[in-house]
């Protein structure tokens, strides 16, 4: 998903002046960092990860790889495979001052009726934001980079963040969750968005 400030900007102009609060090396390493995200078209976008089988080192280089890259891009979240790798696992941070959380294999197994919309980003689709509907509240079971079970429960941001990386890993994709007219919307920012920077916003 994309900052973490939890408000997107609702226009290009503010999304601009976000931008520019940004210092250069930030900037810089921004850049870096969103030339490894894979972008809208890209076919592994649109592909299921698979389950993780092995719990070794180089799935933990993997996690602190993602969690790295997630934080140049200035995101609250990151799936594997937008970085083009097909497992299930997932980053993400919410509180920008805790520890990345690395996420393995999520199923979810419950979802609260109460729903609310929300505009969200994303740093594969750069310049788009659409008002998602998600649950509030979620919970599920996961394991860590190191194997280890856990149980997720999650309210607020942190659920749709979740829910959000979750949809990747599903190859879904914010555009599926909106409605016909944001959808043409964010198809026509994506046209315009070939130059410039993907919104700060909540995405990923």
């Amino acid at each position: 998903m994309a900052h973490e400030d939890p408000i997107p900007p609702r226009t290009p102009e503010e999304a601009e002046a976000l931008n520019d609060r940004i210092d250069p090396e930030t900037r810089a390493r921004r850049d870096a960092a969103l030339k490894l995200v894979r972008q809208y078209g890209d076919p592994v976008l649109r592909s299921r990860a698979l389950e993780v089988e092995q719990f070794d080192e180089r799935l933990a280089d993997e996690v602190r790889r993602m969690g790295r890259l997630m934080h140049d891009a200035l995101g609250i979240g990151l799936a594997a495979t937008q970085v083009g790798v097909m497992n299930r696992v997932l980053v993400y941070r919410v509180d920008p001052e805790a520890p990345v959380a690395a996420v393995v294999n999520p199923v979810l197994e419950w979802a609260s009726e109460e729903r609310e919309p929300l505009e969200e980003g994303c740093l594969s689709l750069p310049g788009v934001l659409v008002e998602v509907e998600r649950p509030v509240r979620e919970r599920g079971r996961a394991r860590d980079e190191r194997g280890e079970e856990q149980l997720i429960e999650a309210s607020g941001l942190e659920a749709r963040v979740l829910q959000h990386e979750m949809d990747h890993l599903d190859g879904v994709l914010i555009l599926d969750r909106t409605s016909r007219d944001q959808r043409k919307q964010a198809m026509r920012a994506l046209r315009e968005a070939s130059a410039g920077s993907p919104p700060l916003g909540v995405g990923a």
